[in-house]
């Protein structure tokens, strides 16, 4: 592979590196809003303000719009020059402007229709409807920025330039931060404070990313181009690409309406819950990913299918390694790592509970969820949109059916923790998603595996199968925990955390994985 043998390690830990930071300050930031504000009415509309603009960013950002723009880009700069990448950037950027304006216009006017929609179950408590309509009004222009910002992260990591972009989260949590502890007393409704920092981060993260692209000599200049070759490209990969890369999005978004109708807390304890998956996710798979896609699509543009099946190869074994241990770790310790995190002030122990069932849940479905952030760009790197968008179509269709009944049983049975009934069928989805996207991979002829892995799966198994003893014989029941403060939970969580994390590496050390049987099978 032209890149090295230890290409998609270094990308993919540079950009974990600086998402590892966003999302340490992530955490932060939730502790802060745990503290202040607590699981409640005020937090449930917040969140459900906030989930509406962030799944259309993951739809018109990075989660659709990139991953057809990438391609496109990387290819007009492989085969074209810098005259001809200026003048794509210039009308793609200058287009997609165009179409969120008009989208962030109606999206503030019909505010209450979009929070009746997404959160039916607001509408019987007019109190928590209004107040999620008038947060939405301050954080739908998040849009508009942050898509922007996701389109100029594409073009950096067309160019090697993976630090920005993944450093750039870091503001809207700091935004959040501070509306939480100077903005919120502010207020006369503190929790308008979040809608406002919601506001000002997508000015910052697009201001903060201009001067990096101006430094690589891609600055947009904005223009109108809906019939520009390029644009009409991005356009034909788009539409399906929307929709398959923002599945996980669209499954949140079910959650909550769902979540809106149970127990007034649900919606905020599936947030908590699907905040702590975020971080192995974002780290690990959101990183690599991200790495993956612009070097594939390199890989396919030179034709070179060897390099691309390494690539490919290295990507699965590093998160095979990583994501095992990982989601035995998140569901063993999923009680005291919210109790460490989030219990204080008006987050209760009950809140704790609750939001550890829906995090077991969830984290049943990690090693599927870091699936499909490898296997996708294997699809959109080669500008096919339509597969992934197909499978993603019929996983969506799955996830719900298992929502139905698995929420349907628990209320039905009288079950204490309905909400956890979706982030089980979110995960039971996962996995047939993850299954098809390998299956068409392969059957298609682009990625076979290499030999030796099933003694590396043995490898890997045994770890894991060690560090989950040392971990349920040391952590202790949940009830525990809450009689501990902040730095007597903080210790004991670490002291786990690296202590299961030392005995799962002793262990793959001793049964012989050595790092070489990551980076060439």
């Amino acid at each position: 592979m032209s890149e090295g043998r230890g290409g998609v390690w270094r990308t993919g830990g540079t950009v974990g590196a600086m998402t590892l930071l966003s999302r340490v300050l992530g955490f932060i930031r939730d502790m802060v809003l745990a503290r202040v504000f607590g699981a409640g009415i005020a937090t449930d509309a917040f969140f459900v303000a906030f989930r509406i603009p962030n799944f259309l960013r993951r739809l018109f950002g990075e989660g659709g719009f990139t991953q057809a723009y990438v391609p496109v880009f990387t290819e007009y700069k492989e085969r074209h020059g810098l005259e001809s990448l200026r003048d794509l950037a210039d009308h793609v950027i200058g287009t997609l402007a165009g179409v969120l304006g008009l989208i962030t216009a109606v999206g503030v006017a019909a505010a209450p229709v979009l929070v009746l929609i997404f959160a039916p179950g607001f509408y019987d408590d007019p109190a928590r409807y209004d107040l999620a309509s008038d947060l939405l009004r301050l954080t739908f222009p998040y849009v508009f920025f942050i898509s922007l910002v996701a389109a100029a992260g594409g073009m950096l990591q067309s160019f090697s330039r993976f630090a920005v972009p993944a450093f750039t989260p870091v503001l809207l949590n700091i935004c959040l931060i501070g509306g939480a502890l100077w903005g919120a007393p502010q207020l006369d409704i503190p929790i308008h404070a979040l809608g406002w920092a919601v506001f000002i981060a997508g000015i910052a993260q697009l201001a903060f990313q201009i001067p990096f692209l101006a430094k690589i000599g891609v600055l947009p200049r904005p223009r109108w181009g809906w019939r520009h070759p390029g644009v009409q490209r991005v356009i034909a990969l788009l539409i399906p690409t929307l929709f398959a890369a923002s599945v996980a999005q669209i499954n949140l978004l079910l959650d909550t309406l769902i979540a809106s109708l149970l127990q007034a807390g649900s919606v905020s304890w599936l947030y908590y819950a699907d905040r702590l998956l975020e971080f192995p996710l974002g780290v690990f798979g959101v990183a690599l990913g991200t790495a993956l896609l612009p070097r594939l699509s390199s890989q396919h543009a030179r034709t070179d299918p060897d390099g691309f099946r390494l690539t490919m190869e290295q990507a699965l074994r590093l998160i095979a390694v990583i994501g095992v241990p990982a989601t035995a770790g998140l569901i063993l310790l999923a009680g005291p790592i919210l109790a460490t995190l989030f219990g204080y002030g008006r987050f209760t122990p009950e809140d704790t509970s609750m939001a550890a069932i829906a995090l077991v849940g969830y984290g049943l479905g990690l090693p599927a969820f870091l699936l499909i952030k490898i296997l996708q760009p294997g699809f959109f790197s080669r500008q096919d949109t339509r597969t992934p968008m197909r499978i993603g179509a019929a996983a969506l269709g799955i996830n719900m059916i298992f929502n139905v009944i698995l929420v349907g049983t628990a209320v039905w049975t009288g079950f204490h923790a309905p909400h956890a009934g979706l982030a089980l069928a979110t995960s039971m989805s996962g996995w047939w998603h993850a299954w098809m996207l390998y299956r068409r991979l392969t059957h298609a002829g682009v990625f076979h595996p290499a030999g030796g892995w099933a003694v590396f799966a043995l490898r890997v198994g045994l770890a894991t199968a060690a560090m989950g003893a040392v971990l349920l014989t040391f952590s202790g029941p949940l009830t525990a925990w809450g009689d501990l403060d902040w730095l007597d939970k903080s210790g004991r969580l670490a002291l786990l955390i690296g202590g299961g994390g030392l005995v799962y590496l002793v262990t793959l050390l001793l049964t012989g994985l050595r790092p070489r049987h990551l980076l060439r099978p």
